[in-house]
């Protein structure tokens, strides 16, 4: 899927060191498939896993989601191995970054990841918020380097640090993300994963919270969760009716205008309205 054409809304997490599993769910359908070195994989496999993930992206990918590689903590000694090992990788494009807190990581591994990524295309970098220090970071995170890409929470880390369930607790970590990636000109972050991969009315019911503090798509732990976050995020017809006519009215009328049924609407609406036009050619799709 072409990033620019239409915006991501499934990340789908699978672990490096299961490169069956990595195959299949290059085929389950969703925008973005993430290879997990980290949590997803026991010490004793991280070399076995990093190995996996050498083999199975070596070629540049031809055609289905993007794929991103989940490194190790920025805090401990592995991450500069993985960077190493996958940011030269023709079929990785791009590299999420756990436990950030400081800028100056994002920086260290920007360094690394370019010096031996050499002349593909540079890896988009995604910050993950899991502490404390990384929330009140956060804007500094965003604009740390221009590869950053996206940043998201790491929720299951951050509720532990902050003491807080994660609902309600987290909703102002996660308005506080929102902020800053539309601050620092990034998309709308994604919600972090649901852990019951069973219970899709409960993610439907998560995922309509999310949408209202202003996130676009989320991470899955299952190929059975994508459909529902698809349909979670995508905008109703009532909502891409009314995108439409705001679109239209302002080709008309430069700067603020009121439409026909009393609304009035300026250019942050606009653009607005034609963020609702991008999700909405998925479902013509």
């Amino acid at each position: 899927m072409n990033a620019a054409a239409q915006p991501w809304l499934t990340w789908l997490y699978v672990p490096g060191d299961r490169p069956g599993v990595v195959t299949k769910a290059l085929d389950a359908g969703s925008d973005v498939v993430l290879v997990d070195l980290e949590d997803a994989v026991p010490a004793d496999r991280k070399s076995y896993a990093r190995d996996a993930v050498r083999d199975l992206f070596a070629e540049p990918a031809a055609g289905g989601p993007a794929v991103h590689v989940r490194v190790n903590a920025l805090d401990g000694p592995r991450w500069r191995d993985d960077v190493t090992a996958v940011a030269a990788l023709p079929g990785v494009s791009g590299l999420r970054l756990p436990k950030v807190a400081d800028p100056a990581a994002v920086r260290q591994v920007a360094a690394l990841a370019a010096e031996v990524r050499g002349t593909l295309p540079p890896a988009g970098l995604y910050p993950l918020l899991e502490s404390a220090l990384g929330m009140e970071n956060a804007y500094a995170v965003a604009t740390a380097h221009p590869r950053v890409a996206g940043i998201a929470l790491g929720e299951a880390d951050l509720g532990a640090d902050l003491g807080v369930p994660p609902d309600p607790g987290l909703d102002w970590c996660r308005s506080r993300l929102v902020v800053a990636a539309r601050a620092a000109g990034l998309p709308a972050p994604a919600q972090s994963v649901y852990p019951d991969v069973r219970d899709l009315d409960g993610l439907a019911r998560s995922c309509e919270r999310g949408r209202a503090l202003g996130l676009l798509g989320r991470t899955a732990i299952h190929p059975r969760q994508l459909g529902t976050i698809v349909r979670a995020y995508l905008p109703t017809e009532q909502e891409i009716e009314r995108a439409a006519e705001v679109v239209a009215a302002a080709r008309e009328v430069e700067g603020a205008l009121a439409l026909p049924d009393g609304r009035f609407v300026d250019a942050a609406v606009v653009e607005g309205a034609r963020r609702v036009l991008a999700l909405a050619d998925r479902v013509a799709a």
